[in-house]
């Protein structure tokens, strides 16, 4: 069945954004209250699902904000229905966001995104072309969420300038770089992480902090994250100087 995008605008549909939330995290820790969804609308935010039929099987919810009085939408929360994952529903998502935006004279988004979730990480810089240049310690501070695995809750911070030409590649489906400079650095992100998170708080925590570390490092010498390479279930964050970025 088709997927439709539109706007949130009713009370049934911000329910419905909850509904989303408890599938997708089963996390009461992680739940947005329902009036901030209200006021997220009526502040000039955005709450957009995506309907199959009358069956909302995903959404994302952004608040409105400025950064040296120009505004942009920082986009809070988006989820897919576990059983609608792997149909482009995501970046369907996304990409209304973007239209949206642009029709309102907003020309950037911006979300954050744990740099240890390398699927998450590949979407935001190569599916969509946005760029990291600041990560933001522990941002949530240290949760009961299992979803945190009690280690602290790093963020990278997703800016995504929609009229870019890296976007642009990417909406017509190539790389956001083509290549890069002799400057381009590192940093690695271990295939085990993953298993780490569940079994070996003692090992990710270790690796979590080396990123943050390094990553921090490239930041304060004016690089910015612009790729991510993945393979044999590692991945390097790729950054580059901000004038390559």
């Amino acid at each position: 069945m088709k997927i439709e995008y539109r706007h949130c605008r009713t009370h049934q549909e911000f329910h419905a954004c909850q509904a989303v939330e408890r599938a997708v995290w089963s996390d009461p820790e992680m739940e947005v209250p329902f009036t901030l969804y209200v006021v997220a609308v009526e502040t000039g935010g955005q709450v957009i699902g995506a309907f199959e039929g009358e069956r909302m099987v995903g959404f994302t919810f952004a608040f409105a904000g400025l950064h040296d009085g120009k505004p942009y939408l920082h986009s809070h929360m988006a989820a897919v229905l576990p059983d609608a994952r792997d149909r482009g529903i995501g970046r369907g998502l996304k990409l209304f966001q973007r239209t949206d935006a642009l029709e309102r004279g907003i020309e950037r988004i911006e979300w954050t995104f744990d740099p240890l979730e390398v699927k998450n990480a590949y979407f935001n810089l190569m599916r969509l072309g946005a760029v990291v240049r600041r990560l933001i310690p522990d941002c949530y501070g240290i949760t009961a969420s299992p979803l945190h695995s009690g280690l602290p809750t790093d963020r990278l911070v997703a800016e995504w300038d929609l009229r870019s030409e890296r976007v642009e590649r990417c909406l017509r489906d190539l790389p956001p770089v083509e290549n890069f400079s002799s400057r381009a650095e590192r940093v690695s992100v271990p295939k085990q992480l993953a298993d780490w998170r569940r079994s070996d708080t003692g090992a990710a925590r270790e690796a979590q902090t080396r990123i943050r570390e390094s990553l921090e490092g490239w930041f304060r010498r004016g690089y910015a994250v612009v790729a991510i390479e993945t393979g044999n279930g590692a991945a390097n964050y790729v950054l580059e100087p901000e004038g390559e970025a």
